[in-house]
C-alpha cells in the first residue's frame, strides 16, 4: 500500500536522476526527466492541437485497479498516501477515517466519503487531448497513475463536480491561492502523458502563468 513516506522517497529518487531535456514528443522507454522549467516556458512545450470528443465513454478508462493485487484499489491508495494522519483502514483495504486538505478549496476533510479522486486531467479532456488514440492499456494506466502525485488529488466532491471535464480556460479552483499550483499540476500532467491543448486552453494557460513567476515544472514522461 502506498503510504505518503513511500512517496516522500519516490521524490527523493525521482529529483536524484540525470536529468536531461527533451520535448513530450520525445520521450522514450527509459522515461529520462525533464529539466526544470518556469511554468510559462513549460506552456510553451505543450504541443496544440483541435479538440474532439468523438467517441468518448467513461468506460474506456478503467478505474479504479489493483495493479499490485494489495487489496487496496487506486482510490483507497490515493486516499492513504494524501491524509494528513495516519488514516483508519478496515478490511478490504476500506479507509474509513484520516484527514485531508483539498486545495481546490482550502477545506480540511475528516471523512473519506466526502472526498473525490480527481483527475487532474480529467478522463474527457484527456480523450480530448490525444488518448482517443491509444490502447485500453495505455488508458487503463492513465485513469490510474500512481507514479505521479500530481495525476490524482483528493479533494471535495463539492469542487470536483463543479471542475467536471472543463480545462482551465474553463475552471480555476475557487481558492485563488491555489491556481497556480493547480495550473502547474495541469501543465506537468499534460506534459507527463504527452496530451495537447487546444489554442483556448494554451492562451489561458499563458496568461495565468504570467502571474506566477516562481512555479516551475518537470515531469517524468509515462512509460
Amino acid at each position: 500500500m502506498i503510504k505518503t513516506c513511500m512517496r516522500a522517497a519516490l521524490a527523493a529518487a525521482f529529483l536524484a536522476l540525470p536529468l536531461t531535456t527533451m520535448s513530450p514528443a520525445s520521450a522514450t522507454d527509459a522515461a529520462p526527466v525533464s529539466l526544470p522549467m518556469t511554468l510559462t516556458q513549460a506552456v510553451d512545450a505543450l504541443q496544440t492541437a483541435p479538440e474532439s470528443r468523438e467517441g468518448y465513454q467513461r468506460s474506456r478508462f478503467k478505474h479504479w485497479t489493483d495493479d499490485d493485487r494489495d487489496s487496496c484499489n487506486t482510490r483507497e491508495e490515493v486516499l492513504i498516501a494524501e491524509s494528513r494522519v495516519e488514516p483508519t483502514v478496515g478490511p478490504g483495504c476500506k479507509v474509513t477515517g484520516g484527514q485531508w486538505y483539498s486545495y481546490y478549496d482550502g477545506e480540511t476533510v475528516t471523512q473519506p466519503r466526502a472526498l473525490d479522486i480527481d483527475h487532474m486531467v480529467p478522463l474527457a479532456e484527456a480523450w480530448d487531448s490525444g488518448a482517443s488514440t491509444w490502447s485500453a492499456e495505455r488508458r487503463t494506466a492513465y485513469a490510474n497513475d500512481l507514479g505521479d502525485e500530481r495525476s490524482l488529488v483528493a479533494v471535495t466532491a463539492r469542487s470536483n463536480r463543479s471542475k467536471s471535464d472543463q480545462d482551465p480556460a474553463e475552471w480555476q479552483p475557487p481558492l485563488a491561492d491555489a491556481r497556480c499550483t493547480y495550473t502547474a499540476q495541469w501543465v506537468a500532467t499534460k506534459l507527463r502523458w504527452d496530451l495537447t491543448v487546444d489554442q483556448a486552453e494554451q492562451q489561458a494557460l499563458r496568461e495565468l502563468a504570467t502571474g506566477c513567476g516562481q512555479e516551475t515544472v518537470e515531469y517524468e514522461p509515462a512509460g
